[in-house]
């Protein structure tokens, strides 16, 4: 396992917890951290031990409280756009397209690129005292990791524009209320119960679920017909071995060893 700066990574069990570890910075995100990120999920992936991703941020304060502002202060146009580019690419576009499922443990404050982290993750789970939101245009900035086309997927075109042309935060409830995120919990309940969320999905056949991403990603794809890659997909599954264990598990009424 890699050596890191601004993350720490630890497995248990099937579970690979990645922490972003600048609780100096509210563990804003620089150059460096989506760079490490971007290896440690890389890592993760390719490691048949990890079934799941847990993303979380160190400290009790935040889990990502947005980029880092004087990384990129003075840049010129063409400057901006390849920041976005690269940081779509490099590391919120890998997270929503991991072939293994990513939970967000949301501890703390969630605002622009770390809500955007947040909402490339599959799924979030979220601390009571958790505050969301996409505070760039106070900035004279739009978000630029994805946040306009995910949160508008998440909570409904109305509800995005509300909170991006506010650059407002909303509650954890609130963000529960809009389908922000799937669960919320009190602080120290939160690394109990994404243990338990994700043994529940480590159970699961890993080639089923990384299947379920890619049909479920389709159907939020522009020029892509999400039924069609869903029957692909679903007929991929056949010729697998979790297949057959998992048929034969069913058959032989006893549960299946993924």
């Amino acid at each position: 396992m890699s050596s890191y700066n601004t993350i720490l990574v630890s497995q248990e069990d099937a579970t690979q917890w990645i922490t972003i570890n600048r609780p100096n910075q509210l563990n804003a995100l620089n150059k460096e951290t989506i760079e490490e990120l971007h290896k440690a999920i890389n890592e993760a992936n390719a490691n048949v031990a990890v079934r799941v991703i847990v993303l979380t941020g160190s400290g009790e304060k935040a889990f990502v409280a947005g980029a880092d502002i004087k990384e990129f202060a003075d840049f010129t146009q063409e400057q901006g756009k390849n920041l976005a580019k690269e940081g779509q690419e490099k590391l919120f576009n890998l997270i929503e397209q991991s072939n293994k499922p990513v939970i967000a443990a949301v501890n703390g404050f969630a605002l622009g690129g770390g809500l955007e982290l947040a909402m490339a993750s599959h799924i979030r789970i979220a601390t009571s005292n958790a505050r969301l939101g996409l505070p760039e245009v106070s900035l004279g900035v739009i978000p630029g990791y994805g946040g306009t086309q995910r949160l508008a997927q998440l909570v409904g075109k109305g509800k995005a524009n509300e909170m991006i042309f506010t650059a407002g935060m909303i509650t954890a409830s609130e963000a529960l209320q809009w389908g922000l995120v799937n669960d919320v919990c009190e602080p120290a309940e939160l690394a109990e119960k994404v243990t338990k969320l994700a043994g529940k999905i480590a159970q699961n056949s890993s080639t089923a679920i990384a299947s379920a991403i890619r049909a479920v990603n389709a159907s939020l794809t522009h020029g892509v017909n999400g039924f069609e890659v869903e029957i692909d997909e679903f007929g991929a599954c056949f010729g697998t071995p979790d297949f057959y264990e998992g048929t034969t598990a069913f058959i032989e009424k006893r549960k299946p060893n993924f």
